[in-house]
């Protein structure tokens, strides 16, 4: 039997999200423009949804969509409206309606508890292990945690965690670390040869690593606010 000409599948797939909390079309172009020039290689041209539960109904939504879609960033779909006659005039300009899932009960506690950290993977949070060689296209979010992968990571791959970081075979792709902004995250790699390193939206593509580090076991952070690498062992 001949195999069908499509099949659908479920599949994940990791997503920027920008949160709008102001409907002034020239400040929130700014404002991305910002930083994107600070990562251009992470978000240039990077597919992302709008969460616009912040945002009133008479927001002006064609030149707000047009002012985000101005600085080079898909929209791909929007999420968090709660007013019909906005998700009527997104659907106008046919971008879909998304839902982000049901958010997490939040448990009580008591004020001087309730403390925000940006960055800082909460020390609960467990490492995710990868034991399969990542290939080329696939990219692997480490939520709030470290990132390990114990094989090779090709070409074309891709590699986010909020901590840090660890390759002990070829390494090849892309590697994020300290993706929420923490500047403490480090990344190890026991033969780099990646395409990208970034830390916290700092970044080197691959003719700015040192040819000394080259291909060698080799340990990246930021000092002073700038890339650093230093040998591994």
């Amino acid at each position: 039997m001949s195999q069908a000409p499509i099949e659908l599948k479920g599949s994940n797939f990791t997503l920027s999200v920008v949160h709008l909390h102001h409907p002034e079309p020239e400040m929130v172009r700014k404002a991305l423009q910002d930083k994107i020039d600070q990562a251009p290689a992470f978000l240039k041209n990077a597919p992302v949804v709008l969460n616009v539960s912040a945002l009133e109904s008479d927001v002006n939504w064609p030149q707000l969509q047009q002012a985000i879609a101005s600085t080079g960033l898909y929209i791909v779909g929007v999420s968090g409206c709660k007013d019909d006659d906005l998700k009527r005039r997104i659907g106008q300009e046919g971008l879909p309606l998304l839902s982000e899932g049901k958010p997490q009960k939040k448990q009580n506690k008591a004020p001087a508890q309730e403390i925000k950290s940006i960055g800082v993977a909460p020390e609960s949070a467990k490492t995710r292990l990868v034991n399969t060689p990542v290939r080329s296209g696939q990219q692997i979010y480490a939520k709030n945690s470290d990132l390990i992968v114990t094989s090779s990571v090709s070409a074309g791959a891709e590699l986010i965690a909020d901590g840090n970081i660890h390759i002990y075979g070829m390494m090849r792709g892309r590697a994020l670390a300290g993706a929420s902004g923490d500047r403490q995250c480090q990344i190890f790699c026991s033969n780099l040869s990646a395409e990208l390193i970034s830390i916290a939206g700092e970044y080197w593509i691959m003719d700015q690593i040192p040819a000394d580090f080259f291909g060698k076991a080799s340990r990246l952070c930021l000092q002073d606010g700038a890339m650093t690498i230093q040998k591994l062992f």
